[in-house]
């Protein structure tokens, strides 16, 4: 229980108030009933904003909804299915792969690009990092368009020698909108002395989480529904302490996304040894490529991976 203490000027006053109140209420004159009339108003409060939906409904992910994605870059089909044609032929491709998952899971499937927003480079570029950011004018069609289309969106970093949460920021306001979410790519998560494609990249989980952190508190801070959070993997030396990936912010969904590329034997080697220490909470995801795979997993034989991935991406 509180207890208010008032000075003794301040009790007077609040005395004062109360009889005049009094013969207010007592009062039958006109201005008597307009001033009891006043006091006796109710007192209206606001209601917080409702928080948009995901497309498809709701406010959580998972488990109501399975996501099958165009993996790539805008305009260049070298890096991915989703650069192999424009935002409208984009969105009428990945609609009718996902109509090809319909009837294999009870939930909902869910259209979607990964699109990769910082590209890896040969060279060290202008900043020495041998990354270069998509400029933002390049992808807002796509998120927008995807927005309106009912496709949810995943940004994909490859920051070579820069870091993952310097590179997510430089994407904030596409994080605000409630259909984006966002994937780090470890493979090309560089340390000062080393290169592209000269050697597999990792990332600590203290990176990680500090992405998690900031993202979540973006979430929460703009009142958006919960976003998809992507680790990709394919060797568990890629995440330096795993086993601590924090899952404890109900903001996000963690997936590790397997993306081994190779025989069906081959994938479900890799994905049997993700599965090894998975943290609790962790939702997994799985690639499809059209070219290195031999051959492509069919949609019904990517539904019959144990345990079904949450998310399929093609590349």
């Amino acid at each position: 229980m509180s207890v208010l203490f008032l000075s003794g000027r301040t009790l007077a006053a609040a005395l004062m108030t109360v009889s005049l109140t009094a013969a207010c209420a007592g009062s039958t004159g006109t201005e008597g009933a307009k001033q009891s009339a006043s006091k006796g108003a109710t007192t209206t409060v606001s209601k917080p904003p409702a928080v948009p939906e995901l497309p498809g409904g709701g406010t959580v992910l998972f488990p109501g909804r399975r996501m099958v994605a165009l993996y790539g870059t805008p305009g260049n089909p070298q890096m991915g299915v989703l650069g192999e044609q424009g935002i409208d032929d984009s969105i009428a491709r990945v609609r009718a792969l996902t109509n090809q998952y319909r009837d294999l899971t009870p939930e909902h499937e869910i259209p979607a690009f990964e699109i990769i927003s910082t590209v890896a480079l040969g060279g060290p570029g202008r900043d020495g990092t041998y990354s270069r950011p998509v400029p933002l004018d390049e992808i807002r069609p796509w998120v927008e368009a995807a927005g309106k289309a009912g496709v949810y969106v995943v940004l994909d970093l490859q920051p070579g020698r820069s870091d993952f949460l310097t590179q997510a920021k430089i994407f904030e306001e596409f994080l605000k909108l409630p259909h984006v979410g966002l994937a780090l790519d470890p493979e090309w998560r560089l340390t000062p002395d080393q290169l592209p494609l000269q050697q597999i990249g990792q990332v600590g989980v203290d990176e990680v989480n500090s992405v998690i952190g900031w993202l979540a508190d973006l979430t929460k801070a703009n009142n958006l529904p919960q976003k998809l959070f992507i680790v990709h993997q394919f060797q568990q030396r890629m995440i330096i302490g795993r086993e601590r990936i924090d899952t404890s912010r109900s903001e996000l969904a963690v997936a590790i996304h397997a993306d081994g590329h190779g025989t069906p034997g081959e994938k479900m080697e890799t994905w049997n040894d993700l599965l090894v220490g998975l943290p609790p909470g962790v939702r997994m995801a799985w690639k499809n490529f059209y070219d290195e795979d031999k051959p492509t997993f069919s949609p019904w034989s990517t539904m019959a991976v144990d345990p079904r991935p949450w998310f399929v991406s093609y590349q």
